[in-house]
């Protein structure tokens, strides 16, 4: 699939609106080139790009890339082309619907994406709820809270924000 098919497909698979289209990308000379700016402006694709040595700019393909990198099966080299798409599929599968993220509440990307985690919370409180009715010792007469998703995402969290 060519770059054009797959933000084509991306668009209309996600139900993303044409005057919302912004792709976020690295200083990469890919993504600077001039067949990809072209691309953009014909699909009419605002670019915004990381400033250089920021990893806040975008803190949930740092930390994708971060998960992606120690991963233990990642391999030192792929044999060819088809064994890095069948491990990326892979990777990506589980990453984004089977592993549970401490940054998001222990939801999964998914979940957050497609809006399932606010019904998930609730019922996860439920149960919650019930076994502090059922044992109240067991948690220092604290009753447990659900974790929730933060309004604000940060790699590297920045103090003068944060407090302010």
């Amino acid at each position: 699939m060519v770059l054009k098919e797959f933000i084509e497909d991306a668009i209309v698979t996600q139900g993303i609106t044409r005057d919302a289209l912004t792709i976020h990308a690295d200083r990469g000379g890919a993504m600077r080139s001039k067949p990809v700016s072209q691309l953009m402006v014909d699909l009419g694709v605002v670019r915004s790009h990381s400033r250089p040595h920021v990893s806040n700019d975008n803190p949930f393909s740092e930390a994708a890339f971060k998960t992606l990198k120690y991963c233990p099966t990642f391999p030192s080299r792929f044999g060819c082309l088809e064994d890095a798409r069948v491990f990326s599929e892979r990777f990506f599968t589980f990453y984004n619907h089977e592993h549970r993220h401490s940054g998001i509440g222990l939801h999964t990307p998914a979940s957050v994406h497609y809006g399932t985690h606010l019904e998930i919370r609730e019922q996860r409180q439920v149960t919650l709820n019930a076994a502090y009715e059922a044992n109240p010792i067991r948690f220092r007469r604290l009753a447990p809270q659900a974790p929730s998703i933060p309004e604000l995402v940060w790699i590297n969290p920045n103090t003068v924000y944060l407090s302010g």
